[in-house]
């Protein structure tokens, strides 16, 4: 693993850091507050290679690595993390799902219009009542001819309502038998196929988030992803660089929420000096720094496995786990440092706080990052 950064990494870096700036930061609050899904913002982000990032220049996308990656959701998020939330949903579950398990067909048919934002991209795997139960899913595939027939629902699903196609896990064996999901690319406009009621959210409000509705969709048998039965390792696959990707929104919310804090303590004085230089202030600084550090050193672990096509669940469960731990701490005690003043809607902190939260939550608990990491050390 090379620490330095290549000048490559860092001028798409600062290309992220100044679209955020231009034009995501002037209208956080206003979309925040009305929960606007800026549909607009995520074109213009096409446009700059932001949401096909992994994908290969032959299907239109920017051929980086996840590198560049966890940089340009590290970037966004510290800015506003629920457009992070959604460059990273498209990116690494929607998009990654057809590109990690997509024949060229299949490539050549979906990835150029997701890869240039064309089209917005959503992935169904939780429902109301699994959960991390993804074995026990209702939402059932059931052949017919060359056809097949979808029923059930998906929730908590980002761009359920925007999106324009979606990559969708389904029963198609016995509940709780192994092998018995199955995935499936369904375009918006499909007869039966429609969003259901927007969450409203503590955080991340201008990241959509909505359920899927399947009422006897019909899909060909070409829009299947894969061999029946092996969509619950598909997922399992996916998830892996989602880890990733979650991991690097925290990373993202850590560092707003420890600038601005730093910032505040730095221009604050009470007693005639700045409350940066008070030891009770000055120890939480370093502290957030450093598990902003540790964050960054897992995550970079984990993207580097993932480069070069090697095991890398444990890690990327690691990353996941103690970056969004962290970047909950962090926002935490940024709130602390502002006082009164943080837990005011005029400044930054008191959104980061709210939107730290999910990043424990989505794309696997806490909990379950540590039963991934804890059975794989049984392994070892």
């Amino acid at each position: 693993m090379n620490f330095l950064e290549n000048e490559n990494l860092s001028l798409i870096a600062q290309s992220a850091r100044d679209f955020a700036k231009q034009y995501i930061q002037p209208n956080i609050m206003e979309w925040d507050e009305a929960q606007t899904f800026p549909v607009e913002i995520f074109k213009e982000l096409g446009k700059m290679g932001f949401m096909g990032i992994v994908v290969p220049e032959e299907y239109g996308g920017s051929g980086l690595s996840y590198d560049e990656y966890v940089s340009i959701v590290d970037e966004i998020s510290q800015v506003d993390p629920s457009i992070g939330l959604s460059v990273a949903a498209h990116n690494s579950l929607c998009t990654n799902h057809i590109l990690e398990f997509g024949n060229e067909e299949q490539k050549q048919r979906w990835l150029p219009k997701l890869a240039t934002a064309e089209w917005i991209g959503a992935w169904g795997l939780t429902e109301h009542n699994t959960g991390s139960d993804a074995g026990g899913m209702s939402t059932t595939a059931v052949k017919d001819g060359d056809e097949w027939i979808i029923n059930g629902a998906k929730n908590f699903i980002t761009h359920a309502i925007s999106g324009d196609v979606a990559v969708v896990m389904t029963r198609t064996g016995e509940k709780g038998a192994k092998n018995n999901a199955t995935a499936f690319v369904i375009e918006k406009g499909t007869p039966g196929f429609s969003s259901g009621k927007k969450e409203n959210k503590l955080g991340m409000r201008a990241s959509e988030t909505a359920e899927l509705i399947f009422d006897n969709v019909r899909v060909s048998d070409a829009n299947r992803l894969g061999n029946v039965g092996d969509g619950f390792k598909q997922a399992l696959k996916v998830l892996d660089g989602g880890r990733i990707s979650i991991a690097a929104l925290s990373l993202g919310i850590a560092k707003g929420a420890y600038k601005a804090a730093l910032k505040y303590a730095q221009e604050r004085h009470q007693f005639g000096t700045a409350i940066a230089n008070f030891q009770a202030i000055n120890f939480k600084l370093a502290e957030m720094i450093t598990e902003i550090e540790a964050s960054e050193l897992l995550i970079r672990k984990a993207s580097y496995l993932k480069n070069h096509k090697k095991p890398m669940t444990t890690e990327g469960a690691m990353a996941k786990y103690y970056a969004s731990e962290a970047c909950v701490k962090i926002s935490n005690e940024a709130v602390q440092i502002f006082g009164g003043y943080g837990y005011t809607k005029d400044f930054p902190v008191e959104k980061f706080y709210r939107d730290s939260k999910l990043c424990t939550i989505g794309e696997g608990t806490t909990e379950i990052q540590k039963l991934v990491i804890g059975r794989n050390i049984l392994k070892d």
